[in-house]
């Protein structure tokens, strides 16, 4: 496995996890705690979203 397929692999899982913390703030709402790791995950995705796009720019 490639760094290249490793970051996909990794974006892939956290849009999954962040897709269900999302259904369930809008169904309950989310405790502190679970608002928290929510934002951790968007700046997770984030970094490595700008990460794979810099591997991708390189020749």
């Amino acid at each position: 496995m490639t760094y290249m397929d490793m970051l996909g692999r990794r974006s892939i899982i956290l849009k999954r996890n962040i897709g269900h913390l999302i259904i369930k703030d809008n169904r309950q709402g989310l405790s502190a705690q679970e608002s928290n790791f929510y934002q951790n995950m968007i700046k997770e995705w984030h970094q490595n979203e700008c990460e794979l796009n810099s591997v991708r720019k390189q020749p």
